[in-house]
């Protein structure tokens, strides 16, 4: 179920993917040309943060489709065994951009001009910008720290461009001073770069390990949420109440019992607006799974009677 939220965060998602793709190939294409190991570990930044944003994308149909699903573990399983395999691309990636700089270090590349990868990182440092105000903006207007936490990974992949853009500028100016030492300066940001590419990774791995922990719930954080779902018309019990971190946010999955006389639709907008009210209130839950089971008055109380059972509430009465 794609709600009006999870559309817009997913259209973020997207953008994100799309825009550091077509940095990537840009980069990469004016890194070959210039003979710049600068640009070309900026472009394996960029390729990183389209791995990055596609984890994301992973984790969050995940988050979508499990509420549907009767075994919503398995999904969660998938896509953490995913984000790692993607992680690991990056730290190989990374790695391999490290070595190559290093090694420019002691067999330096023939002296070519650096206009285009100034062009390039030009390019790049408008377009991250553009990226940073449009997902911010959104996040803001709907109210998605998920997003506007995206908005704050293009600004800062604006750092790498940056070191990229210090390396091929001291290229530059070797080559219209002969200042060899200055040559230097372009593999040792692709080496800079490299490490960030690492760190890139490791903390995509980290946050993936971290999310397949439980998420504690302390006593006044489980009423707060109790008081909210208990005020909603047509939840007569909350039957079970469970957290899980994803990054810097909460998964919240629970159990509402309603009346057994209300019709499947009844019971789905119930559903609905559980998971409206919390992500409302508490700006930190990221996802709402709720679960609806019929109301038995039976056990451990009494046996309910049908005159008991109509006057149980619902959403039309």
């Amino acid at each position: 179920m794609k709600d009006e939220r999870f559309r817009k965060t997913e259209l973020a998602v997207w953008v994100a993917i799309s825009g550091n793709a077509a940095l990537a190939c840009l980069k990469g294409i004016l890194g070959v040309m210039t003979q710049s190991q600068a640009l070309l570990a900026d472009a394996a930044h960029s390729a990183a943060g389209v791995a990055g944003s596609s984890a994301a994308l992973v984790r969050l149909r995940s988050a979508g489709r499990s509420q549907e699903d009767t075994n919503p573990g398995g999904f969660d399983q998938r896509a953490a065994v995913t984000t790692v395999l993607i992680a690991l691309l990056i730290l190989i990636a990374g790695i391999e951009m490290g070595f190559s700089a290093v090694k420019s270090l002691w067999t330096p590349a023939a002296h070519t001009s650096k206009t285009y990868a100034l062009v390039a990182i030009g390019i790049s440092l408008l377009l991250k910008e553009i990226m940073f105000q449009y997902t911010t903006k959104l996040g803001q207007a709907i109210e998605s720290p998920e997003i506007i936490a995206n908005g704050r990974t293009h600004r800062s992949d604006i750092y790498s461009t940056i070191v990229a853009l210090i390396g091929v500028f001291g290229a530059s100016v070797a080559n219209l001073l002969d200042i060899s030492i200055f040559y230097y300066l372009d593999p040792i940001a692709g080496i800079i770069i490299s490490l960030m590419i690492l760190r890139m990774g490791y903390a995509l791995v980290k946050e993936t390990l971290h999310t397949k922990k439980d998420y504690v719930l302390q006593q006044e954080d489980a009423d707060d949420l109790l008081a909210v779902v208990q005020l909603i018309k047509g939840v007569i019990t909350v039957d079970d109440l469970k957290a899980r971190e994803q990054g810097h946010y909460v998964v919240v999955e629970l159990k509402i019992s309603v009346n057994p006389r209300v019709s499947v639709w009844e019971g789905h907008e119930i559903s609905k607006k559980v998971k409206q009210q919390l992500m409302k209130r508490f700006h930190h839950i990221s996802e709402v799974l709720v679960h609806v089971a019929p109301y038995d008055a039976g056990y451990p109380y009494k046996h309910a009677t049908d005159a008991e059972l109509n006057d149980l509430p619902s959403v039309i009465h």
